[in-house]
């Protein structure tokens, strides 16, 4: 083929490849895309990672930004900085970040808004993150509705992470919403999904002993669950924390060290095993 047949070929690929693309101008820095949605973002830390922290936020049903745990990524990034750690904040479909952007998509008013679509348009952004810095480990940190839409996908896209960390989880949809006398949702249930879970995936759910919003039995039925498919599950209770509180508490932070830590400890007996 003449030089000038493999270049049209290859401008035809790039602009085909640019239609594709949700985001205009995806920078894997503010903006990545998924399926069909262009999400907003902000990374912190190693381009070259060991690990890939994703934070989801929760529904801030209280109005305002979702761009609380901008700081919490880049806390991690910054204490974890030893272990190659790339911290990503994702705002989900809806949402502003607090500039006057948005990402693309639907928040549903800020309720009932982890659909499947939603969800995997979520698994489908952490995929191209994975894509693109190519990350020993992921784990997911997720806040709330985040802590919901983390657990749905360890069991829709099972190889998606290897670790989870649930933040006043709303992981019995059932229980949740008739405790709190509402109407039922008809977003995804993580229980429906705990069948589907990868045996060897690193569950750590946590909620504050003071939590009004997603009461700690919410997530120790779920953990209980997944225990009872001899998954690596366990739930605390942080003591004297809410809803909102509970993310400024040590444990997440020693949480996410602990799941570091233990894959990093888990490559290496592989290598000595081989």
């Amino acid at each position: 083929m003449k030089p000038s047949g493999i270049i049209v070929i290859l401008l035809l690929m790039f602009s085909l490849d640019a239609v594709a693309s949700p985001c205009e101008t995806e920078d894997f820095e503010t903006k990545v895309s998924g399926n069909s949605e262009c999400l907003l973002m902000r990374q912190y830390g190693s381009p070259n990672p060991g690990a890939l922290v994703v934070w989801l936020h929760g529904n801030v049903s209280t109005g305002g930004p979702a761009n609380s745990h901008f700081k919490l990524a880049e806390k991690t990034a910054k204490d974890f900085s030893a272990d190659r750690v790339l911290a990503v904040a994702l705002v989900r479909p809806g949402y502003p970040d607090g500039t006057g952007a948005y990402s693309s998509g639907s928040d549903n008013g800020r309720a009932d808004n982890w659909g499947r679509q939603t969800v995997m348009e979520i698994g489908a952004v952490i995929g191209r993150l994975k894509s693109m810095f190519k990350p020993q480990t992921t784990v997911i940190v997720g806040h709330s509705g985040g802590a919901a839409i983390a657990a749905v996908l360890l069991g829709l896209q099972p190889d998606l992470a290897d670790s989870a960390i649930l933040i006043g989880c709303p992981c019995d949809m059932a229980a949740w919403r008739s405790g709190r006398s509402r109407t039922p949702w008809i977003s995804e249930d993580p229980l429906d999904w705990v069948s589907q879970v990868k045996p060897n995936t690193k569950i750590i759910a946590m909620t504050g002993s003071l939590d009004t919003t997603t009461a700690p039995d919410l997530a120790k039925t779920y953990i209980a669950r997944l225990q009872g498919r001899n998954i690596q599950a366990s739930f605390n209770a942080i003591p004297e924390a809410g809803h909102i509180d509970v993310l400024k508490s040590q444990a997440v932070m020693d949480t996410i060290s602990e799941l570091i830590r233990q894959h990093s400890l888990h490559r290496i007996i592989e290598k000595v095993d081989r």
